[in-house]
């Protein structure tokens, strides 16, 4: 009898896992990514559903209502498997998970995830981030990690409390490098913007280079796709 169950068994997992490859086929127009179905990310689903006749608008507003009660979804042929709707979804501007205070998405049931510009981040970390110190960011063993720590830190303010080297300066910015345990040093150029503010002051810039930048001319041209020698702006804006 035990070996009968065991046989009816493997004929239901079998049968079950036949209807979802059945599904898959059946539903393979409609999916994105891993045969999930865009439910309230389905604006242009929405879109095309204003422009269509009569006889396709029943679809669309099917589609609609799916996009106002769930998010992504699965459909099989017995069988579906519906995700709620977040409660806060946060995107940086290009479109990317990020958020630096919190989860960058949450749901109703507590589940979150914490991610920096679309990097997940550990929880213990992104409770961290307001409180980050020079000494924090360098104990960091995870390179990817300390990166996050260091942009949310701020690139200029690690140069300023963590005794940068200044290595070289001249008409176009002030050259710095510091170097970071277990990882390519951190090399900058600090440059004065051309165009005064409205108020008459200079914005100061940090723009990150190679680390075997030895000159500040070099490091402005790198950012310009340029050689050292080819860069020579007519006017600075």
């Amino acid at each position: 009898m035990a070996d009968d169950r065991v046989a009816d068994d493997r004929v239901a997992d079998d049968r079950i896992t036949s209807d979802l490859v059945a599904g898959d086929r059946a539903a393979d127009d409609r999916v994105v990514g891993d045969d999930a179905i865009l439910g309230s990310a389905a604006e242009e689903w929405l879109e095309i559903g204003l422009a269509v006749g009569p006889a396709d608008r029943a679809g669309a507003e099917a589609w609609g209502r799916r996009a106002c009660s769930g998010c992504w979804w699965w459909a099989f042929e017995r069988v579906a498997v519906v995700t709620e709707r977040p409660v806060a979804l946060h995107r940086d501007n290009l479109g990317r998970l990020h958020h630096g205070d919190g989860p960058a998405l949450s749901y109703s049931d507590g589940f979150g995830m914490h991610v920096w510009r679309g990097m997940p981040i550990p929880p213990e970390v992104a409770e961290v981030l307001p409180r980050l110190t020079v000494e924090r960011i360098r104990a960091e063993g995870n390179a990817e990690v300390r990166r996050v720590m260091l942009e949310y830190f701020g690139f200029d303010r690690y140069l300023r409390e963590s005794q940068a080297i200044r290595v070289h300066e001249d008409e176009t910015g002030v050259l710095w490098r510091v170097e970071l345990p277990g990882d390519e040093p951190l090399v900058m150029v600090e440059v004065v913007n051309s165009t005064p503010e409205p108020d008459g002051t200079r914005r100061t810039y940090f723009l990150r280079v190679p680390p075997r930048t030895v000159r500040a001319r070099e490091g402005v041209a790198w950012t310009f796709s340029v050689t050292e020698e080819e860069y020579a702006p007519l006017a600075q804006t």
